[in-house]
């Protein structure tokens, strides 16, 4: 049960950070560099090498859980067999990607997601192997919960990020105005979507976001009160 709860604590962080990563990488990447290193079209060739990488990210996740897992039950063999599959997968898949659907860099960073995601199928299916089961149903459930949780926070920060750019313009100021808003909103709706379809891991999310932040501050409050 621990694994799996740390699992949908992965998918619960990841999923909805990914979907922003891909619609708010234009804003990300020419926030911090269009108009000191970057042109306009540097810009954008980076945010979509920045959205195929950001579809790996709940699999590259998943994978930081799944391995140790393994070495805790003295199996260090599976996660090498799978390691080594994953050079060769993605050696195969970057040939095929760049030269043969001519993507370029956006397919070397494709080819490292879906490394990312087949490393995490063959470890969770292994691991269900070895286990008996990891509670699958659950952490289906939260899957589609989260995913659907993460598709209504994607239409409102696409929605919310065209408006501030028609505004705003597509320059550093507006990028840097649609990251000051649309990602609140975002953390709200996909917040409010994940407490309406009851995700259970989602207060362990609020934790983990909340605990560091507040300790800092309550630290730095106590300082100013002593």
């Amino acid at each position: 049960e621990t694994l799996a709860r740390s699992l949908g604590l992965v998918f619960v962080l990841t999923v909805p950070a990914s979907v922003g990563l891909i619609i708010l990488g234009p804003s990300i990447v020419g926030a911090i560099y269009e108009g000191v290193e970057f042109l306009p079209y540097d810009t954008q060739q980076t945010a979509i090498a920045l959205s195929y990488y950001a579809l790996g990210l709940a699999g590259y996740a998943a994978v930081k859980v799944l391995a140790p897992a393994f070495y805790a039950l003295n199996d260090s063999r599976t996660p090498m067999w799978t390691s080594l599959g994953s050079i060769a997968i993605n050696v195969a898949m970057a040939w095929l990607l760049v030269r043969q659907f001519g993507l370029g860099h956006a397919g070397l960073a494709l080819s490292t997601s879906c490394v990312a995601l087949f490393s995490f199928l063959v470890l969770f299916f292994a691991m269900r192997t070895r286990i008996g089961g990891v509670y699958g149903r659950r952490m289906r459930s939260t899957v589609l919960k989260v995913a659907a949780g993460s598709l209504l926070m994607g239409a409102a920060i696409w929605l919310s990020s065209k408006a501030i750019h028609a505004v705003a313009g597509h320059r550093t100021f507006g990028s840097l105005l649609d990251l000051g808003i649309s990602i609140p909103i975002g953390l709200a709706v996909v917040y409010a979507a994940c407490r309406a379809l009851k995700v259970e891991e989602l207060e362990m999310a609020v934790k983990a976001f909340g605990g560091p932040l507040s300790r800092r501050f309550g630290n730095s409050g106590a300082k100013l009160n002593n």
